[in-house]
């Protein structure tokens, strides 16, 4: 009597490789190079971990400000972008930022009046919002995607707990980069 051919398998990475995957990265996060103080400054300069946490709050305060000028020119995307933008303005906060940027900041700020030269996301400049609403939320998604790579690719250079937090803020960052490509559906 023949057996029954086992069930097809789905494809795609299985669960333990999953987790296999996510121990080692837990290990190799954990991980420092012992080449710094054991504050993490060196001969003086600011540490590292004080440095990506300057570039993290500076990089949250250029998406708020992208968040901002999509909603003083979209005001219709606003239950949609609100509360990704009030996110973006705590993890301001949660890194330190130098300015605080209130959940409730007006959203009616003109783009025009942002400060000149500051750095977007995607360290240019703030750039000009879309008059297409579905281009100016990808545009939105695009800028919260890079931004969520940079920082998990930072992951290995930060000691443990900032490393925790950035990729808390890096897996934020791509569910609100999903949440605003599904919005232009």
């Amino acid at each position: 009597m023949p057996y029954p051919s086992p069930p097809r398998s789905l494809s795609g990475p299985r669960r333990r490789t999953l987790l296999a995957s996510a121990a080692g990265a837990a290990l190799l996060v954990g991980c420092s190079s012992g080449s710094e103080d054991s504050d993490g400054a060196t001969s003086g300069s600011p540490s590292v971990a004080e440095r990506a946490r300057a570039r993290a709050a500076r990089d949250s305060e250029g998406l708020v400000e992208r968040y901002d000028a999509v909603l003083a020119a979209h005001p219709a995307v606003a239950e949609l972008v609100g509360p990704l933008r009030a996110e973006a303005a705590r993890h301001v906060e949660t890194f330190g930022g130098g300015r605080k940027v209130s959940d409730s900041a007006s959203p009616s700020r003109a783009p025009s009046e942002a400060p000149s030269g500051s750095p977007s996301p995607s360290g240019s400049p703030s750039a000009a919002v879309p008059l297409d609403e579905k281009e100016a939320l990808a545009d939105l998604a695009a800028a919260e995607r890079a931004l969520a790579d940079r920082r998990a690719k930072a992951l290995l250079d930060v000691p443990g707990e900032l490393a925790r937090l950035l990729a808390s803020v890096a897996a934020a960052g791509a569910a609100h980069a999903y949440l605003l490509t599904e919005g232009t559906k």
